[in-house]
């Protein structure tokens, strides 16, 4: 060849400017739209996890589509999902349970409108054995501290949601870097990995929510640990700022209707005529636990 330098460069051009249409392809690409609630004209995006799985967002939207005409568009993310969604103007509002998160994107700006609607708690669940004889742990981190002991398959999400940061952070106070077989990573959502818990006979820690509503799927399993305070999940809703998203002043709205008394009537009673107890608590319960 006479010039393979010039080959060679331009040939390197094509294959960054290859990558440069790949990644703008993959940024463009829209959120996977998970359900729609309500019929009105106007609609707004929502990005959040369990709320949606479990139904509660779905009465909250059919009930505010009443009220203003609009229709809910669920995209179903984890809380870190869901806040990069938010700074990314794909979503014009998120509901998620990760304080240290939220604490950041209202101090970077591309967040707003920090509104807390509700919470659960979590519980530890695990094989009726309790190998790592966690019933008697006087802590979460204890009871965590016990299980790495044991070395007994413990699941998690592993998915960078609100649910594993919290894992991570009881790791961290329990002084223990989980690796080795017996932990075990499903990169999956709530449901899901407590299947798998069940299904491995293995510890995991699951929303309050989640195991009213799904207990039945995990026969194997059973609560062996709960109630410390650090354990509460709050819930906040997250609006994007004026002017970022063109939905973002209806969503606005609905986070009004959900910390509003027919919206926290909603919450605080979801899941009653179903289950016999509700799986949320409202805002004011919650307040008693804000970090």
């Amino acid at each position: 060849m006479k010039y393979p330098h010039l080959f060679t460069s331009t040939l390197l051009t094509t294959l960054l400017l290859g990558l440069g249409m790949q990644t703008s392809i993959a940024q463009s690409t829209p959120p996977k739209v998970e359900a729609t609630y309500g019929q009105g004209a106007k609609s707004f995006k929502l990005a959040t996890g369990s709320p949606g799985e479990l139904g509660l967002l779905q009465q909250l939207g059919e009930a505010f589509d009443k009220k203003e005409g609009a229709r809910l568009v669920w995209i179903k993310a984890g809380s870190g999902a869901s806040l990069n969604l938010l700074k990314t103007k794909q979503v014009d509002m998120i509901m998620v349970h990760a304080p240290d998160g939220v604490n950041k994107a209202i101090a970077e700006g591309w967040a707003t409108g920090r509104t807390l609607i509700g919470s659960n708690e979590f519980y530890i669940v695990g094989p009726k054995a309790d190998k790592a004889k966690i019933q008697s742990a006087s802590s979460g981190a204890d009871a965590y501290t016990k299980i790495a002991k044991t070395q007994a398959n413990f699941i998690s999400r592993g998915d960078k949601s609100g649910t594993h940061q919290k894992e991570m952070d009881i790791w961290k106070k329990a002084g223990v870097v989980p690796e080795g077989n017996w932990y075990i990573v499903t990169n999956d959502f709530m449901t899901a990995s407590l299947k798998r818990a069940n299904a491995d006979k293995a510890y995991f820690m699951t929303d309050s929510s989640t195991w009213v509503a799904e207990k039945n799927i995990a026969p194997e399993l059973q609560i062996l640990y709960r109630g410390d305070p650090y354990l509460v999940n709050t819930y906040d809703a997250l609006v994007a700022p004026v002017g970022a998203t063109e939905n973002r002043d209806i969503a606005a709205k609905f986070i009004q209707f959900v910390a509003s008394d027919e919206g926290q009537a909603i919450i605080r009673n979801y899941g009653k005529s179903q289950y016999k107890e509700a799986l949320y608590n409202d805002a004011v319960y919650a307040k008693q636990y804000v970090q």
